[in-house]
């Protein structure tokens, strides 16, 4: 079990090297990197939806079409060239479809029942997946005087939550006896959650200083700091996620990556983290 993590995480992390080397070269297409996102929400939201099950199933059409529509959405704000108002696009398409959610109940609506819960399920699928992501592609965009700074933003976005996740791993493997959620998850530990933190911190300053463009700066405190906190959002994207399969009785969302489960298992961490690797960027952009 662990050789195949140790690998299949080898491979993952290969791939994405490989999407945003050769993305920076396509700009301002990017199709790398609207396969990498598009292509894993809808994996994603189709997992989410098998999770649920038929009795509490949302409205799984709309919940498709939506999260594959907030992805496109990035791409047209740029490709139309509106880019200085990429965020005004994508808050009206999620706008847009919350009307739908409602439109669709309304449309449906037969007699009193699950209405409310379908669409609540429906509006946390494409937030969850459709909305978050938005974040993490934004951050392609994000600088405009150069692809480097872009691509840098990314990496910090995939590699450090990432490098949390698997420092936790080693840490909680090797020295974890306290339990820190027992309910939610019961391998993650005190110890594991310490390690994490300390490889994101890590892991900050080396993609930083060794990778294509520094953009936190020269200064080691403000490295560490974002390191903490992108790695704590993502230790609960994680958690977030035990949330949803420890509520259906799932040990994993699914079993199409070996060695980690599903792409929602992979995945979890990175959702969380976009919106503060973002924030953390253009804050310190100004």
């Amino acid at each position: 079990m662990l050789t195949t993590r140790l690998w299949m995480g080898a491979l993952l992390i290969a791939a994405a090297v490989g999407m945003l080397a050769f993305d920076q070269q396509l700009a301002p297409w990017y199709p790398f990197l609207f396969v990498f996102q598009v292509g894993l929400a809808l994996a994603g939201c189709h997992e989410l939806l098998l999770l649920l099950g038929p009795e509490r199933r949302p409205q799984a059409a709309l919940c498709y079409f939506g999260v594959a529509g907030m992805g496109v959405a990035n791409w047209g704000v740029h490709l139309l060239g509106d880019s200085d108002h990429a965020w005004l696009g994508i808050l009206g398409c999620f706008t847009a479809l919350l009307f739908a959610v409602f439109a669709w109940e309304m449309a449906t609506f037969r007699e009193p029942g699950r209405s409310m819960e379908r669409m609540a399920l429906t509006w946390v699928t494409i937030g969850y997946l459709g909305l978050l992501p938005c974040f993490f592609a934004q951050l392609r965009w994000l600088y405009t005087d150069g692809n480097p700074r872009g691509t840098a933003a990314l990496a910090l976005a995939i590699f450090v939550p990432k490098g949390c996740d698997i420092g936790a791993y080693v840490a909680g493997r090797l020295l974890g006896r306290h339990k820190m959620t027992p309910v939610l998850s019961r391998k993650k530990t005190w110890a594991g959650a310490v390690g994490g933190l300390a490889a994101a911190a890590l892991i900050a300053i080396g993609v930083d200083r060794l990778g294509p463009a520094p953009i936190i700066g020269s200064c080691l405190t403000c490295e560490i700091v974002f390191g903490l906190l992108v790695g704590a959002a993502g230790m609960l994207g994680d958690l977030a996620e035990s949330l949803v399969k420890r509520d259906y009785q799932e040990k994993d969302a699914a079993t199409a990556v070996p060695g980690f489960g599903g792409v929602l298992d992979v995945v979890d961490a990175v959702l969380f983290a976009a919106p503060v690797v973002y924030g953390c960027l253009w804050f310190g952009s100004d």
